[in-house]
């Protein structure tokens, strides 16, 4: 028997349902959800939490004639379920499946695609002012929750909205979390707000019982003031803040409660000028386990429904566990060492770190421009910050590690969690441009362990240099090295020869590493004796050691999870060139395009990063006497 989401193929469907029908619709999404996720993974409590208010979205506007902006876009999935999506969605983040985020090409109701947060307002604004110049009047909404409000560029985008009068509407959907807890003035001021609700209904409701008692009307007016509440609540709240930057604020209104969704969108529908709706929801809601730990299940993997436990739990520790076992068991030794997470605790695994120095640790927000130079700040006033964001945003702080850490030479640890291929999250998520982009800063030590040891000397190693340093390592586990034993300080650009062989030299860097050894083998399979060296540092890199090696060999084969331009093979390449080394090299790295979504060792194969595709390439390029493709590179003298 089909249910009534089978029905919906397009929110054209969703005029013809009653109050009731929504309602019945919005239990049966979640339902969806939780099935499909438990299976894919994904990023569960979010889009649980924005259920209804989705709902009324498409419901009163006329999408995609109407244009509907998500901010990081991972609460996007009852948005395909109600956009014509409902049929592939069991293929969510899947490798050829649907995209667990708003992406262009999938769809025409996604008009703008979306995985990094604060940047909806900005886009929104971009839409409406295109509209007026065009003379049209379609409506603009931009959806953007309380944890990427705390980034700057949201409020530099309120800020020219508000002063141009634009007509446009921002839905600020309040759970009172990004990925970890909200922190901040901003998160602070929303508190108030929701507290300052809290307890004037809840007086008003006290002396209204009161007052009720004596004339004995009951409880039947006393559920006729709570409607009342409901109905006027926005007017009690005061939304000062949004009203300074020339939006219009109304709210806040329950984010679960259809009827009022509908009514408000329908009234702010006809308000002229900029309007920001306040909505509070849930996150998790309708799922127990989810609304018992939001954090869990944000981003969560495959589980069993019945109780929330993950199907298969790793085995081995993860690098951000290891990291930060790591950095607990330095910062017992030097008090100068703090840490700094961009709205990521609990992701970067420092909230454990906080924990045990709570006065050492600071959750900025959803800011990763400002984590950096405050980091900076910390390290030029003697402190030694460790800066622990994920790769793909770090790429927002681009300016401030050029300008404000690497030109002063300040010792701030870039600590570079989820770099490489992170799998089901896809294309906004991969981490394969730090390489490139933080070798081009002078004075960077940029490193990148092939193992859970290594990544704890490398730790050491960058808090003991008097300079700036970045240590990229991936999502997941490692495999499985022991690093209970106390930490070496290893020597900037000295790079590690594990095989010894003529025939042939293999460059490898971080996790690569392991991919690598297992070529060598599949090459030893077959008569070829392979050199393997962990390459350790992307810049500076082992001159001597490269320049044995190409005398020694001839041939060198560079690897890396990170895009072939400007990235370690580059470094490698430029390095023979400016010595005058005569040896061929062959970059075996990411394609420079967009690598989509999908297990990490799927991604590998259609990359040519498996060991096998590794050991292949090896193979063709021994043979062959010079070896170009678009994916590799050769230069020889």
């Amino acid at each position: 028997m089909s249910s009534l989401l089978d029905t919906i193929k397009s929110p054209d469907d969703l005029n013809e349902l009653s109050i009731a029908e929504l309602k019945t619709l919005a239990e049966q999404v979640r339902q969806r959800l939780i099935a499909t996720v438990s299976e894919t993974g994904g990023h569960l409590a979010p889009n649980l939490g924005t259920v209804e208010l989705t709902i009324a979205l498409h419901t009163v506007f006329d999408m995609p004639r109407d244009k509907l902006i998500w901010d990081v876009g991972h609460q996007c999935y009852t948005h395909k379920l109600l956009t014509g999506r409902g049929q592939e969605f069991d293929t969510l983040r899947q490798w050829g499946g649907l995209s667990g985020f708003p992406r262009r090409c999938e769809s025409e109701y996604d008009i703008f695609g979306t995985g990094h947060g604060s940047t909806s307002i900005s886009a929104a604004l971009g839409f409406a002012k295109a509209r007026d110049l065009r003379g049209e009047d379609e409506n603009v909404i931009a959806i953007i929750g309380d944890g990427a409000l705390t980034g700057g560029m949201a409020f530099e985008a309120l800020n020219q909205a508000g002063d141009q009068e634009i007509d446009m509407m921002v839905v600020l959907n309040d759970n009172e979390m990004s990925i970890s807890p909200n922190v901040g003035a901003i998160s602070s001021y929303l508190a108030r707000m929701r507290a300052t609700l809290h307890s004037r209904t809840r007086q008003a409701r006290a002396d209204v019982a009161r007052a009720l008692e004596r004339w004995r009307l009951g409880d039947a007016m006393l559920e006729a003031m709570d409607r009342l509440r409901d109905s006027v609540k926005q007017l009690v709240v005061p939304g000062m803040l949004f009203e300074e930057f020339g939006f219009t604020y109304l709210g806040p209104i329950d984010g679960h409660n259809i009827e009022q969704l509908l009514a408000m969108f329908r009234h702010a529908g006809r308000i002229k000028g900029p309007i920001l709706l306040h909505v509070l929801t849930r996150k998790g809601k309708g799922y127990k386990p989810a609304e018992a730990d939001p954090l869990r299940f944000h981003g969560t993997k495959p589980f069993v429904v019945e109780n929330g436990e993950i199907v298969a739990a790793d085995s081995n520790p993860s690098y951000s566990k290891v990291l930060v076992d790591s950095l607990i068991e330095l910062a017992e030794k030097d008090e100068r060492i703090c840490a700094i997470s961009a709205a990521m605790l609990v992701g970067t695994k420092l909230q454990e770190l906080k924990e045990r120095f709570p006065d050492r640790c600071f959750d900025v927000g959803m800011a990763e421009q400002h984590a950096v130079t405050y980091a900076a700040g910390l390290a030029a006033a003697g402190l030694r910050p460790v800066v622990g964001i994920y790769s793909t945003f770090m790429q927002r702080a681009y300016d401030q590690i050029i300008h404000d850490v690497a030109l002063q030479n300040l010792p701030v640890v870039l600590c570079l969690d989820r770099a490489g291929l992170v799998g089901n999250d896809g294309a906004t998520h991969h981490g394969v441009f730090d390489l490139s982009y933080l070798r081009s800063a002078p004075g960077m030590v940029v490193m990148a362990p092939k193992d859970e040891k290594e990544l704890k000397d490398m730790l050491a190693t960058a808090l003991a240099h008097d300079g700036p340093s970045a240590i990229r390592y991936p999502a997941g586990p490692g495999p499985g090295v022991d690093y209970s034993a106390k930490p070496q300080v290893l020597q900037i650009g000295k790079a590690e020869v594990l095989t010894h062989g003529n025939d042939i030299a293999i460059f490898a860097i971080g996790r690569m590493v392991q991919n690598a050894r297992q070529a060598v083998e599949l090459l030893s399979a077959q008569g070829i004796r392979a050199r393997l060296i962990n390459a350790r540092f992307a810049q500076p890199l082992d001159e001597d050691c490269l320049r044995q090696t190409a005398t020694e060999c001839g041939k060198i084969l560079t690897v890396e999870e990170n895009v072939l331009a400007g990235g370690f093979g580059s470094a490698v390449a430029e390095t023979l060139i400016r010595n005058e080394i005569n040896a061929e090299v062959c970059g075996v790295a990411l394609p420079n395009e967009f690598v989509e979504h999908g297990e990490v060792e799927t991604l590998w194969e259609n990359t040519g990063l498996s060991p096998e595709a590794i050991a292949q390439r090896a193979a063709e390029f021994l043979r062959a006497e010079h070896a170009i493709s678009p994916l590799h590179s050769s230069v020889s003298r």
